[in-house]
């Protein structure tokens, strides 16, 4: 199967990746195509014409920026009638993309880890059977997959796919702490690292509330009832929680600017 990725930017050209390594035949686009070395290096066409991308592929994705999309769909709307297109791009509507074209698509949102594998990948569309299941074929290649309702696409992006931002200034800050009591610079990154990976797993093993897991390691008088304090004096859980609220609230907004 051949599939287009229209953009091949951060999030595209990981997506172009991906599927190249899962032993998809893949196109991929960008304006300056000697940007895209690591992809033609996997082997994978770079061109900057999206029609003709658009026009040799069977799936396409959509990986542009929101200002882009209107444009981007016009251009190709002919090529695409009756193909399955899947936008990546943040805040727009399945309703806003069928104004552009006549094309079966399905609005996903991955995050970066698609690089590795382990994104974590919600879609939402209104197809069925067959098309559903090339969907998530295609997904699963990215790492997780889940559906969901549209009207959680927003808190989606403002989750998941701002997450790995908000997790590497935390793992940053963590590095810095090490630094701070004098750990090796390799020394603290490796372990802040592997804490983190660690009780992702537990978690995921064990389907435990993070508080319960929490509990195990706080112990009355102990070293990290202390850390635990200055976390809370700082407000880092409301300082979390703002930021998904700031995404979801963004990604709402970049749909109006269609």
């Amino acid at each position: 199967m051949r599939v287009a990725v229209l953009g091949a930017g951060t999030i595209g050209g990981a997506i172009a990746k991906a599927l190249k390594k899962a032993g998809y035949d893949v196109v991929a686009t960008r304006r300056r195509v000697e940007k895209a070395k690591e992809l033609l290096e996997l082997g994978i066409e770079v061109i900057p014409d999206n029609r003709k991308a658009a026009e040799s592929a069977e799936v396409i994705f959509i990986a542009v920026k929101p200002s882009k999309v209107g444009e981007v769909l016009g251009e190709i709307a002919d090529l695409i009638e009756g193909k399955l297109v899947i936008s990546v791009v943040a805040g727009v509507s399945l309703k806003e993309l069928k104004r552009f074209a006549k094309a079966k698509f399905v609005r996903a949102m991955p995050n970066i880890a698609v690089l590795v594998g382990e994104s974590f990948t919600a879609y939402t569309t209104e197809l069925e059977g067959e098309d559903v299941e090339l969907v998530e074929k295609l997904l699963k290649t990215f790492g997780d997959c889940v559906h969901v309702e549209e009207e959680h696409m927003d808190a989606i992006t403002g989750l998941s796919g701002s997450g790995p931002a908000y997790v590497t200034v935390f793992l940053e800050a963590m590095v810095y702490g090490g630094l701070r009591v004098g750990l090796p610079r390799d020394l603290a990154k490796r372990a802040s690292l592997q804490t983190l990976l660690g009780t992702a797993k537990l978690l995921m093993e064990t389907e435990r509330h993070p508080a319960e897991v929490r509990e195990w390691v706080i112990t009355p008088g102990g070293t990290t009832i202390d850390g635990v304090f200055e976390l809370e004096e700082g407000k880092i859980r409301t300082a979390i929680m703002k930021a998904v609220d700031a995404a979801t609230k963004k990604s709402g907004i970049l749909s109006k600017k269609v």
